[in-house]
């Protein structure tokens, strides 16, 4: 499992509904709960937090150099 650092990109690796995520979304990862969870904040384009989630260390991973960036509208309503 890959260790993180505050500041790092990572990837979501499944759906989150709830909170308007979808997997493949970026984020970045604003705290570490050692060993196993980090807290990741996801930002619209503009640079609006949309929410930030504590996740364990397998819900994400790093971002790798073939990764390609992709625009949608976030989700209406949220939290």
């Amino acid at each position: 499992m890959p260790r993180f650092a505050e500041l790092d990109t990572v990837v979501l690796l499944n759906d989150r509904p709830d909170a308007g995520l979808r997997a493949g979304d970026l984020g970045a990862v604003v705290h570490v709960y050692a060993p196993d969870a980090v807290e990741v904040e996801f930002v619209t384009a503009a640079g609006r937090t949309l929410t930030i989630q504590t996740l364990g260390s397998g819900e994400v991973r790093p971002v790798r150099d073939d990764d390609l960036l992709t625009v949608r509208p976030a989700v209406r309503g949220a939290a």
